[in-house]
């Protein structure tokens, strides 16, 4: 087992695993969906406060 520290040995292809990449897919389904429970928890306390 390597190290992550020590570098690929000729011949190998070693590509770094980025989570960013793993969440970029799901922001157009995540972005609304927090968009609209924002403005309804927004509006909940607006309407409370009144």
């Amino acid at each position: 087992m390597t190290s992550p520290n020590e570098p690929p040995k000729h011949g190998e292809h070693f590509e770094p695993h980025d989570p960013v990449e793993d969440v970029v897919p799901m922001i157009p389904i995540v972005l609304p969906a927090v968009g609209a429970a924002l403005m309804f928890l927004l509006a909940f306390i607006a309407i409370y406060m009144a």
